[in-house]
């Protein structure tokens, strides 16, 4: 009999029965959706009352372009929206500078002052859309930029519903779109937390973002409990601040990717909602249900995509909704069946939406809450993935705990490992990949050509630099000397740093600008290699 295992590593059954959840106490364990510790979903009606929102991840070229599509796909019913930042942008670079060449709106859409923020957001209310920013060393900027933006709207600031991805310990470990140095790095995560609770009360002002470590190679495990523990770490920050916990944790979000196995899926997130609701409320003294509450957007990562025979994504993208969906997501995002190629096409990313729609408006994904509860491979499922969570959690702790294990470049070694791991069974067919590793066509060769390639016009970068170059010119430059030289003191102190920055902003000081006001007083970060 074929040997089938989870990614996470443990074997799985033939057949499952009661003899596998006789050590399930379902009023404990499992409970009733809405209610402790919120297994089968954070609401009790979950998608009967309200549908998880849809929200592809956009961004490329100038704002202008990035605005265009954020209105073809809300034309087409996306109820939010997923900001994309070019590479100069989460780097703190502006795109006048040598380092930016050739990257300028590549990847995502170039910001340099607030007047390009203003441009990606026009005519689309900021008080009635919820957007989620993708950055993080730059997240107190840029969500400066937007709060900025907002209140020129006059959007009031309990109608704005912003989620700045803002995780930065998972970018020492699986992105690299670092900047500062782990303490200065930190205490800006904790300033747009602080910031955000008492000024933007419906503000997510961090992401938790196990997505990408599972993108750079962990396990299904592994990335729920290194999520949990960098959660755990942002909620000691903030005690240590003196805020209470139910003054900022109900406004914690995560973010995390399904593209595994779908049972495997479905009980890590079941699994992983139910330790995060006893971590808050057993070992941080939580009293808040809201602060009990797993709230995820869920998004298919990119790399279960291939590009051989591109349009097989489009089925994997199905399945993925699926999970997600089964999984209890607030919110879900599928990669583009052209993933592997190229930017997005505006057809490939209408197909994602309309992939989200058919699986929530009529594959009955959406009908009734945590359809799978009560199934013998499930719950059991869920109890094993519960204990490999707990496991590796273990683990993190004997490396010091998780904000040790990322400055010391334990947990970057045992994320490549797993990489390299991975990668061995794929070569090996062990982890089969239809068309890669098995059941390969032989048009393989030539199998992207059905896919709209993405050419990125030079004239952007120019049309970019000639936008900045003009802000510069226009703006009152001994403003800008004075905000920039309030937030370089206030970077020496203990000051929380978002009201200089928004200063900054408002004056129109460039990106660039902002970063390396506090790059002279904080550094650079330099990574620890460890193999």
């Amino acid at each position: 009999m074929k040997d089938v295992r989870a990614h996470a590593g443990f074997p799985i059954k033939p057949v499952y029965g009661p003899e596998d959840t006789a050590g399930v106490d379902f009023e404990r364990d499992v409970g009733r959706p809405g209610e402790y510790p919120f297994t089968r979903g954070i609401h009790r009606h979950m998608y009967r009352e309200r549908l998880f929102t849809m929200r592809q991840y956009v961004g490329f070229g100038t704002p202008e372009e990035t605005n265009g599509r954020f209105k073809y796909l809300m034309a087409h019913g996306q109820d939010a929206l997923n900001v994309a930042f070019d590479l100069p942008t989460q780097l703190g670079l502006d795109s006048d500078d040598p380092r930016a060449e050739d990257e300028v709106g590549r990847v995502g859409m170039a910001i340099d002052t607030l007047a390009d923020m203003e441009a990606a957001f026009a005519g689309i209310p900021l008080d009635r859309v919820s957007v989620s920013l993708t950055i993080n060393g730059m997240a107190a900027p840029i969500t400066a930029m937007y709060y900025a933006v907002a209140e020129a709207q006059g959007a009031a600031p309990d109608r704005v519903v912003t989620t700045p991805q803002n995780d930065i310990l998972k970018e020492f470990v699986a992105r690299g779109t670092w900047i500062y140095p782990v303490e200065p790095s930190l205490r800006l995560v904790a300033d747009l937390i602080e910031f955000s609770a008492r000024r933007y009360p419906r503000s997510n002002p961090v992401s938790v973002c196990g997505y990408h470590i599972r993108e750079a190679g962990c396990t299904t495990a592994q990335e729920m409990a290194y999520g949990l523990a960098i959660a755990a770490a942002y909620v000691e920050l903030m005690l240590a601040r003196g805020m209470a916990v139910d003054e900022f944790a109900p406004r914690l979000s995560f973010n995390f990717t399904a593209w595994g196995k779908v049972f495997e899926e479905v009980a890590k997130f079941r699994a992983g909602r139910r330790l995060y609701a006893r971590m808050m409320r057993e070992r941080f003294g939580a009293r808040s249900p809201k602060s009990w509450m797993f709230r995820s957007l869920i998004g298919g990562g990119g790399s279960a995509f291939t590009a051989q025979e591109p349009e097989n994504n489009i089925v994997r993208g199905a399945y993925i909704a699926l999970a997600a969906a089964l999984s209890g997501a607030q919110t879900i995002a599928l990669p583009t069946f052209d993933e592997a190629y190229t930017i997005p096409s505006p057809k490939a990313q209408l197909l994602a939406l309309r992939t989200m729609q058919i699986c929530a408006e009529e594959a009955g994904a959406a009908d009734t809450v945590d359809p799978l509860a009560g199934s013998y491979y499930v719950e059991a499922l869920t109890g094993e993935m519960e204990r490999q969570i707990l496991t590796e959690l273990a683990a993190v702790e004997r490396m010091g705990g998780i904000v040790e294990a990322i400055r010391s470049g334990a947990l970057q070694a045992e994320v490549a490992r797993q990489a390299y791991r991975y990668e061995q069974q794929l070569a090996s067919g062990e982890v089969p990949k239809v068309a890669v590793n098995c059941h390969v066509g032989e048009g393989a060769a030539g199998a992207g050509r059905e896919v709209e390639l993405y050419a990125l016009d030079p004239k952007v970068g120019e049309a970019q630099v000639a936008r900045l170059a003009r802000t510069r010119r226009e703006r009152d430059g001994a403003a800008v000397g004075r905000a920039l030289a309030r937030l370089g003191d206030a970077a020496r102190g203990p000051a929380n740093l978002m009201e200089p920055i928004l200063e900054a902003v408002k004056a129109y000081a460039t990106l660039g600008e902002i970063c390396q006001a506090m790059k002279d007083v904080f550094g650079e970060h330099e990574e620890p290699v460890k193999f």
